[in-house]
């Protein structure tokens, strides 16, 4: 198996073929599931990461669309099952904007909003999960929840004022209030 990272995709390359009565284009949609390896199938399916047999490309797209992602393609080429994620990572990406991960906030992130319940300064922030490099909270943790609607700034009209101070918005509580989970 491989994985490749493009400017406008993600591309994973299976080696082997399909079994012969599924193809590509009904890897979409409900199709049979024929075990090829019992022994993995049976270590997933004890620990939850399978449910049911044939449902894992399905499961694949429905989390795709929950997170408003375009779903991914599935192709058969030379011998190989090839699943292509549309994704803008090249040059105008924003790569580092994620707050935490899909389905969580990171830790830091967590801490910054507990804090910032109050209106804290940057620096105040930054002692808290004990961060010494500026830049790298800014892009890492505080841009990253601004975005999202997690954080706001008391002066938004002077971002890089001495006196700016951050605080948590209600969206912000909320993700806090489901223990740290992205709704």
């Amino acid at each position: 198996m491989s994985v490749a990272a493009f400017d406008d995709r993600i591309e994973i390359r299976s080696t082997g073929t399909l079994p012969s009565d599924v193809t590509a284009a009904r890897l979409s949609g409900p199709h049979e599931s024929i075990l090829r390896n019992p022994l993995i199938a049976g270590t997933f399916h004890r620990t939850g990461a399978v449910e049911v047999w044939g449902r894992g490309t399905n499961r694949v797209i429905e989390e795709c669309e929950r997170w408003d992602f375009e779903p991914p393609s599935f192709e058969v080429v030379t011998g190989s099952l090839w699943v292509t994620f549309p994704a803008e990572i090249g040059p105008g990406a924003q790569v580092g904007d994620q707050v935490g991960t899909k389905s969580g906030l990171s830790q830091d992130q967590v801490q910054v909003l507990e804090a910032a319940r109050d209106a804290r300064l940057l620096t105040d922030l930054m002692d808290i999960p004990g961060r010494t490099n500026r830049t790298k909270f800014r892009d890492q943790v505080i841009r990253p929840l601004l975005k999202a609607g997690y954080l706001e700034m008391t002066i938004p009209d002077k971002p890089r004022s001495s006196k700016q101070r951050y605080r948590t918005t209600a969206a912000g509580r909320r993700v806090l209030e489901h223990g740290g989970r992205q709704e």
